[in-house]
């Protein structure tokens, strides 16, 4: 009974949404004729029309296709010059669209490529010749961008919708699940795209990481005083996130950072008598970034990395002649950033002048 109730219901529903819909005029065709020829049609119809001589439809083919949908046409049945071209599609590409849904012979589309794509040959523009496009332009993905992040057992990105590609200079951040963590308590660790290829992204462990003690693997005080082994006796080698081991041989490892990281802790881990490593170094973040997007007296380049200790130059935006060649210096410290104000090239070099870029 129910089920027969519900069926009724239903059908009511589905009447009711197809006496709401309106139905469609005849659509005005210059230049061209359509079938079915009627004065109305219900919603839903599905008319077919094609041009006069040196006319065209405003789509692909010699013929087309338009749907009534509640009084309205879609898509609107046009004919247009034959030698006017209908819009291209470039994928992961973005362009000003004619309003009209079509161009004139000699219309010109200059296509920008989304983040982490670049146009091939460096041929942005299409141009509209003889109904046709002439070297439609192609992003491919640049070279310098990356492809998806790298999948981490235990952790999922957050804070970032997914995509294949990466803009170089972009980041993701990762977060734990719930019992995991990357360093001591932390759950959320950033790699960043450089030159094409991910930071190494972090290893999320149960509890707190090794050699903070406590756990299996840990080291204590009571470890230092026992004797050393080979380094195989201890089974897989440590993991030390953004670092790798440069060096191995039967008494030690020895572990060096990756760029715009910096060690901190012991250079070389042993292997204790009781199967134990001894402390294990972490790799820290040792850069700076600087978003030129946020700053708009500087020239925009996207997102830009100083390694600590170093510095780099900023154009900065032409205001009038008198801030032509002026430049900011972005100094990455221990402290953090420090992104001096625009000035003069010689004022910065005579040291005259000061201030912080607000």
């Amino acid at each position: 009974m129910c089920v027969r109730y519900l069926h009724c219901v239903l059908l009511v529903c589905f009447l009711y949404a197809q006496s709401a819909a309106q139905p469609c005029a005849a659509p005005r065709l210059g230049g061209g004729y359509f079938v079915p020829e009627q004065e109305t049609y219900t919603h839903g119809t599905t008319l077919k029309y094609a041009c006069d001589n040196g006319r065209k439809p405003a789509a692909e083919g010699w013929w087309a296709t338009s749907t009534c949908e509640n009084e309205k046409w879609f898509p609107e049945p046009q004919c247009i010059e034959i030698n006017a071209c209908i819009p291209i599609t470039v994928p992961n590409a973005k362009y000003t669209e004619n309003s009209d849904g079509w161009y004139e012979e000699g219309d010109k589309i200059r296509v920008t490529c989304d983040e982490g794509y670049e146009v091939k040959k460096r041929d942005a523009t299409a141009v509209c010749l003889n109904g046709t496009w002439t070297s439609v332009p192609v992003c491919e993905k640049s070279i310098l961008a990356c492809g998806e992040p790298p999948q981490i057992p235990h952790a999922v990105i957050v804070g970032q919708r997914y995509q294949e590609v990466f803009a170089a200079d972009s980041n993701v951040t990762y977060e734990c699940e719930d019992g995991y963590s990357v360093e001591g308590a932390e759950s959320k660790k950033t790699i960043f795209c450089i030159s094409g290829n991910w930071t190494e992204g972090p290893t999320c462990i149960r509890g707190t990481r090794p050699g903070s003690g406590g756990g299996e693997g840990q080291t204590t005080s009571s470890d230092r005083t026992q004797p050393t082994v080979g380094v195989r006796n201890c089974g897989t080698f440590p993991t030390v996130a953004n670092g790798e081991v440069v060096e191995s041989n039967e008494s030690f490892l020895k572990y060096s950072c990756k760029v715009f990281y910096k060690l901190v802790g012991p250079e070389t881990v042993l292997c204790y008598g009781n199967g134990t490593w001894s402390n294990i170094p972490i790799c820290r973040d040792a850069y700076c970034a600087v978003n030129t997007d946020e700053h708009p007296l500087l020239v925009s380049v996207g997102k830009v990395f100083i390694k600590e200790g170093e510095e780099k130059e900023f154009d900065c935006v032409h205001q009038d002649e008198w801030w032509f060649n002026n430049y900011s210096v972005g100094k990455c410290t221990t402290e953090g950033l420090r992104l001096q104000k625009c000035c003069a090239r010689t004022q910065i070099t005579l040291n005259t002048c000061s201030g912080v870029l607000a």
